[in-house]
């Protein structure tokens, strides 16, 4: 009797941690028929064994599915918000369109998840607010329509913190709090936490987030995840909910740099909807995955930006990890600058604060919902109290702008690097010590301190994401360099100068393949 009770015992505690199910799971979800594999899959195996018939895209979309319907809710992941009702009707169109070309798109069947604020003419967007709930857009964000077009399937929507305010943990109003897959008592960071875990728990292949100071390579860092924030003007932000619009970016979140380069191909482009990307006519890159190779490292000369982070409150650990990545970077045929310093860097970055345009930029997009919504404006939205307690600062910050008042005519005003001398001055300082130093990019912690743990918002947070790339319009990315305690992801950055994210996939897939830090976490499963 005494060892049922035990045995008894065990299983709650292991349900209380969202481990037993998962580990009951394991053997149906891991495989699905003739051997195919949902855990870490790429573009390429889909494509293997679509070609080789050992599964077809109804099988992979349903296998990625049952996984999403077994683990999440089941864990506490709390991860994704909706399951599109329409993802194996439209695999099996695929299969019969597989069937009569024997051809494939770039990314067919690959499954996505989006997160909260894409537009998508088929699914609510809610951008993690209850004043949302249920609102369907009259069509597909940009981004959206581009993966569609190269066949990925988009299988479901991601939560997200409330309108995308906190970098620090992943917190709606109409879902609940969103968990590390690596470990249940931390944060995924934020705001796009939920895809983050989610592609960490390998319920999809593609995810998607948006970034406006962190919020893409954030995730990606405490998730073991590639994540790259693009030069602004490289992709479209048509479709996406704004935050700030003159510094949001969407993006892929992903587990490997290959199928990250390869979506990234797929959505960078010129779009009437967005004039930013006008420029991106004279930066087009046919195929981002051409320059990817393990010697992408070789006499690169990379600087260590030491002066991003307070040496005081950054995490030990955190930072033997980031001197091992240096090591290994050099290993790799890297040459490494270690310091370097930009002058007046302080001062530069503290004259580039957000702006606030929320409310500007919200109102135009809930002008494209039309009425049926019955929230008009973010005054409805504050009339109505459709908002987390928590973010009353950041709604009494919105509102602190009058809503006639256009981002040029604030002062100073709340626009673009192009007209906009703060953050032109900061570019211009970031690339001159480049220049002077003959570096292809600059490499620092994604984040100086371990993920925080679920609750905590006291301990140093070590977030350097928002410091330079949101300002300066610059590209970066997240790539995983290790491990800090009990198995808490971490990630190394590469800066690079505008419209050079062929050289950061470069640099970020050679540095992959030479330490093969991203493992999947073992909980699922």
């Amino acid at each position: 009797m005494s060892s049922v009770i035990r045995i008894a015992a065990f299983r709650i505690l292991l349900t209380s941690v969202g481990l037993l199910l998962c580990a009951c799971a394991a053997s149906i979800q891991t495989r699905g028929p003739n051997g195919f594999s949902f855990i870490e899959t790429t573009i390429d195996d889909i494509h293997i064994a679509i070609k080789d018939q050992t599964i077809d895209c109804e099988g992979i979309t349903s296998g990625f599915l049952d996984r999403i319907r077994k683990y999440d809710q089941s864990s506490n992941l709390n991860s994704i918000i909706l399951i599109n009702p329409n993802a194996i009707a439209k695999a099996r169109a695929l299969d019969r369109k597989y069937q009569k070309t024997k051809k494939l798109q770039s990314l067919h069947c690959v499954p996505i998840i989006l997160k909260d604020n894409f537009d998508t003419a088929d699914m609510p967007t809610e951008a993690g607010s209850i004043a949302l709930s249920g609102s369907i857009p009259p069509d597909d964000a940009y981004m959206v329509k581009k993966l569609r077009q190269a066949d990925a399937i988009v299988i479901a929507k991601s939560n997200m913190g409330e309108w995308a305010f906190s970098p620090f943990d992943t917190i709606s109003s109409t879902h609940g709090e969103t968990r590390n897959a690596y470990d249940l008592d931390h944060v995924p960071a934020g705001s796009s936490g939920g895809t983050a875990s989610a592609i960490a728990a390998n319920f999809g292949v593609i995810g998607m987030g948006s970034d406006t100071g962190n919020s893409i390579r954030g995730p990606a860092s405490h998730l073991a995840l590639v994540g790259i924030r693009s030069t602004i003007g490289a992709t479209s932000r048509d479709g996406i909910v704004p935050l700030l619009s003159n510094r949001d970016v969407g993006g892929p979140l992903m587990r490997t740099v290959r199928d990250s380069a390869r979506v990234f191909t797929v959505i960078a482009g010129i779009d009437p909807a967005d004039p930013a990307t006008e420029i991106y006519r004279n930066h087009k890159v046919d195929d981002y995955t051409a320059n990817l190779s393990t010697n992408g490292l070789s006499g690169a000369r990379l600087g260590v930006l030491r002066q991003i982070y307070d040496a005081n409150t950054a995490d030990k650990q955190v930072l033997a990890v980031f001197d091992r990545a240096l090591t290994a970077l050099e290993l790799a045929g890297a040459v490494i600058v270690d310091p370097v310093t930009i002058p007046d860097f302080d001062e530069l970055v503290k004259a580039t604060g957000f702006c606030g345009r929320f409310r500007y930029d919200i109102n135009n997009y809930l002008k494209t919902l039309g009425k049926d919504t019955g929230i008009n404006s973010l005054q409805d939205v504050v009339d109505q109290e459709k908002f987390r307690p928590q973010n009353s600062g950041a709604m009494k910050w919105a509102m602190s702008v009058a809503a006639d008042v256009k981002p040029d005519e604030q002062n100073p005003p709340c626009i673009d690097v192009a007209g906009d001398p703060r953050r032109q001055a900061l570019l211009n300082a970031v690339v001159a010590m480049m220049d002077n130093l003959k570096l292809e990019a600059l490499v620092y912690p994604s984040w100086s301190n371990p993920p925080r743990k679920i609750g905590d918002s006291e301990s140093p947070h070590g977030n350097n994401s928002p410091v330079i790339a949101p300002h300066s319009g610059q590209p970066a990315i997240t790539v995983p360099m290790g491990y800090a305690g009990n198995n808490l992801p971490l990630g190394l950055q590469i800066l690079g100068r505008p419209f050079s994210e062929a050289k950061l996939f470069q640099y970020a897939y050679a540095y992959e393949q030479a330490t093969r830090h991203r493992k999947p976490p073992r909980l699922f499963p």
